[in-house]
């Protein structure tokens, strides 16, 4: 009876334990914790979207520092809100050197985003706090991601992200270790 209680307990604890971290990104409290990034294209066309890419991947280059050294979401949207003019200028400079005419706007603001799926983690559907930047009309398909805490890191060119959090790595350390 004993060892049976003991097991039953332990199995308790293993599910709760999954349950809290596997719930981690899909809670709806957790939505305040989180900073997004939304770059949208001015329309659909390839070379649109392509320039859009090109902003993300030095945009992320510029904010990478920045954020990483933040211990809180206040800290990155305060850190964010202070760059918003040299992120606008980050972007201005790409689409100057692709040879686009039209500017790129940045702001922080509140928008509603869908389920997105981050390697093995969810991050649910809802309104986030957001670094939107718009390039031109800003009526094209978008990208986002997580800015704080910093999820994601862009490759080298188009689709290639891989996906890193501090909170993640902490997270293996204490499963593995």
């Amino acid at each position: 009876m004993k060892k049976f209680c003991i097991i039953f307990l332990t199995s308790i604890i293993i599910i709760l334990t999954a349950v809290g971290f596997g719930g981690c990104f899909t809670s709806a409290s957790k939505q305040t914790d989180y900073l997004r990034i939304h770059i949208r294209a001015d329309s659909n066309e390839e070379s649109a979207q392509a320039v859009k890419y090109l902003v993300r991947d030095k945009v992320v280059e510029y904010l990478t520092p920045i954020v990483a050294s933040c211990e809180s979401k206040q800290t990155a949207l305060k850190s964010v809100k202070t760059a918003l003019t040299d992120i606008e200028s980050v972007a201005n400079g790409v689409l100057v050197e692709q040879g686009y005419t039209y500017g790129a706007s940045a702001k922080v603001a509140t928008e509603n985003f869908p389920t997105r799926v981050y390697g093995e983690y969810t991050l649910g559907a809802g309104v986030y706090t957001a670094l939107i930047i718009e390039l031109g009309s800003g009526k094209g398909d978008n990208w986002w991601c997580v800015v704080y805490p910093p999820l994601c890191f862009t490759g080298a060119t188009g689709e290639n992200v891989v996906y890193k959090s501090k909170i993640l790595e902490i997270i293996e350390r204490w499963k593995n270790g």
